[in-house]
């Protein structure tokens, strides 16, 4: 059976042609899966079409560096966003969808954590899968040149399936719980081009889109 997503990719700092290239490489490993990208600002008339699962590769600000910052998701949203995944829906958090969320708690406390913060300079991160979970089976590793997230994790009220470390210190960088009828999955690679289209994460990111479907 066909499973529908949809996708809100790109910001400021985020390349949408580069999401969209990671988001579709992954996609191929998934033929039963089709995609639509859709601004997020629409996103409360996207979740009323049931998508299977939403992924979000997106920050909350829209210019971060103006003075004035706007951001696009309110309580509202969060709302919508917390009772769609509640009555099944499945919701990817990938890398910049976890970014300057923290005060929007409806959200942050589905996601069960939120990033914090990645320091100034890109070093290579090396990324260690945890064995035995829905999304990993062995303790595989790989590693890039990529902007380390560090996050805050409710680690004991999730399932952490990848860790990282870096010279600036060590991370949590995927987890995932069902969330009411639905589930959640938190992913936090990758930032360069390079990254996006490692076959490692290409291949985390379409495991992290099937349980959020529902097939495994």
């Amino acid at each position: 059976m066909t499973k529908r997503i949809i996708a809100m990719v790109g910001d400021f700092y985020h390349k949408e042609e580069w999401a969209v290239a990671s988001l579709n490489k992954a996609l191929e490993r998934l033929p039963e899966v089709t995609v639509e990208y859709a601004p997020a600002e629409n996103i409360i008339e996207h979740l009323q079409t049931n998508p299977d699962a939403v992924v979000l590769f997106k920050e909350n600000r829209s210019n971060p560096q103006d003075e004035e910052i706007e951001t696009w998701m309110d309580d509202e949203v969060a709302t919508a966003i917390s009772q769609y995944v509640q009555d099944g829906g499945g919701w990817v958090a990938w890398h910049s969808g976890l970014a300057s969320y923290e005060n929007i708690e409806k959200y942050t406390s589905m996601l069960r954590g939120y990033f914090e913060y990645h320091p100034d300079k890109h070093q290579v991160v090396t990324y260690k899968m945890v064995a035995g979970t829905e999304i990993t089976s062995d303790e595989s590793e790989f590693e890039f040149l990529d902007e380390h997230y560090f996050v805050f994790c409710d680690e004991d009220n999730t399932n952490i399936f990848l860790t990282s470390e870096s010279v600036d210190g060590s991370s949590i960088a995927g987890w995932t719980h069902e969330y009411g009828k639905g589930r959640v999955v938190c992913l936090t690679p990758a930032h360069l081009e390079e990254g996006l289209l490692n076959q490692m994460l290409t291949s985390l990111l379409a495991n992290s889109i099937k349980l959020s479907c529902g097939q495994q």
